[in-house]
């Protein structure tokens, strides 16, 4: 009787334990998803501030790669050690290619910058204050280029500094390197050596201002339609003549310079 007993419980004590490891699962699977759903957000949010296709799909391949860690180690303590070590050194060891494109962009040191945009007060220079390490000054690189492509001139120039590599410069002109104060890249609008305006804006607690770096704000927030037409002007008040290629000619060179992202380069005929 008692093993008849014994073996009537058999069937409760295995539907028992089936209906807690079908829960285990079920709540596993929901708190995966939840976790999904989390850092889809976060990548919705980060890609507000995307300003290229490339970074739109490398904050989706990063937060893909937070989200796998996550799986792993909830999977296997191993399996999430492992991935996460192959993460960081793919990180260490993979950079992101710098621009190399054609541009009419000026490359400053910490030298040559206080004379160049106090060389001649009617000339209006647009500096990029950057660093080579920034994912924001890589994705903004080829849009900064481009801008320089349509409306470079006699009046109206374009110059870049790498305040990661001259931190005196980074002081003079306010602008923090340090990844907590999201000021790089900074925009500032330059006449006769003076600051007219800057984006992103900073606040009193030394952080930037949220700001889209897209083509379209640029050219409404620094009206570079309009200085544009002003530094045609310039350009014909010190009898240049207009040229056949599509972009604005620059005054006294025969060829745009082209120009990389490392350190600091020579001068360019027309600055000469």
């Amino acid at each position: 009787m008692a093993n008849f007993r014994w073996e009537g419980s058999l069937p409760s004590i295995q539907s028992e334990l089936s209906s807690r490891r079908d829960r285990s699962q079920s709540e596993s699977f929901v708190r995966e998803v939840e976790i999904l759903m989390f850092l889809s957000a976060i990548v919705m949010m980060k890609n507000r501030r995307a300003i290229t296709v490339e970074q739109h799909v490398g904050n989706i391949i990063l937060f893909s790669k937070v989200a796998n860690v996550i799986l792993f180690f909830r999977l296997d303590v191993r399996l999430g050690l492992l991935y996460l070590t192959l993460c960081i050194v793919f990180l260490m060891t993979c950079k992101p290619p710098l621009y190399m494109g054609p541009e009419y962009i000026k490359y400053f040191s910490d030298k040559t910058i206080d004379d160049e945009l106090n060389r001649d007060g009617r000339v209006t220079w647009i500096v990029e204050f950057f660093a080579n390490w920034s994912p924001e000054c890589q994705s903004f690189a080829s849009v900064y280029a481009d801008l320089s492509l349509k409306y470079n001139c006699a009046g109206l120039k374009f110059g870049k500094v790498d305040i990661g590599r001259y931190g005196e410069v980074s002081k003079k002109y306010r602008v923090s390197a340090s990844p907590l104060s999201k000021q790089l890249p900074s925009l500032v609008l330059f006449q006769g050596g003076k600051e007219l305006m800057r984006r992103p804006q900073v606040d009193k607690k030394g952080r930037a201002v949220s700001w889209s770096f897209t083509e379209e704000n640029i050219i409404r927030e620094f009206n570079l339609n309009e200085l544009y037409q002003k530094s045609k002007k310039l350009s014909k008040n010190k009898g240049e003549k207009p040229g056949q290629s599509q972009f604005p000619p620059v005054p006294e060179e025969e060829e745009p310079e082209q120009q990389g992202a490392q350190g600091e380069q020579s001068e360019s005929k027309k600055d000469k």
